[in-house]
């Protein structure tokens, strides 16, 4: 994964934890030094056990770190520099949702080793206000990530999200579902 996503990791748990939490993870993987170059890639080990130290440390399950990092990733990202590339992609959550992949590809060209997700909307009920959407990733166990990052859309379009999985791929081709709704902002 690129360094940005490693930053982002080390950003939330000096924000909810502080230095010396994020020097005792970086310790217990074996990280000797605690920055990461947003442009170069780290094996997605690294972030792997990245994940795993924190669940240890705070006691929450590694479902609930990516959750809450999927969710912060959004705000993380934003403020790096790619708040503006982000709002060119949608005025709201469904059709930020329907231009994902465009952002990704367009990513790509600074990114050339990116392996992002690719997403596809297979039916949206705007009355409903509900969506189903499909996520296709060569990573696995990234699910809850995916719940936090459109909740974390939801805030940022000042749109509550809610998220559940409603579908596990049984095959490196297959798909994770997910039920997605939403209420208008108030």
């Amino acid at each position: 994964m690129y360094g940005l996503v490693n930053q982002g990791i080390r950003e939330m748990v000096i924000k909810q934890c502080g230095d010396a939490a994020w020097d005792e993870l970086r310790a217990k993987v074996g990280l000797e030094r605690d920055d990461f170059s947003a442009m170069d890639t780290y094996p997605d080990a690294l972030t792997y056990d990245l994940v795993g130290a924190a669940s240890e440390k705070l006691g929450l399950s590694p479902e609930a770190i990516l959750k809450a990092f999927g969710k912060h990733w959004i705000t993380y990202t934003a403020k790096s520099g790619y708040g503006d590339m982000m709002d060119t992609w949608g005025d709201n959550l469904v059709e930020f949702l329907e231009n994902l992949n465009s952002l990704h590809t367009s990513l790509s060209i600074a990114m050339p080793d990116l392996k992002p997700p690719a997403f596809e909307i297979e039916h949206v009920d705007t009355d409903n206000r509900t969506l189903t959407l499909n996520y296709y990733s060569e990573r696995e166990g990234l699910t809850p990530m995916v719940i936090g990052m459109l909740e974390g859309l939801g805030d940022r379009f000042e749109t509550p999200v809610e998220a559940q999985i409603t579908r596990t791929k049984t095959s490196p081709s297959d798909c994770d579902q997910f039920a997605v709704s939403w209420r208008e902002k108030e």
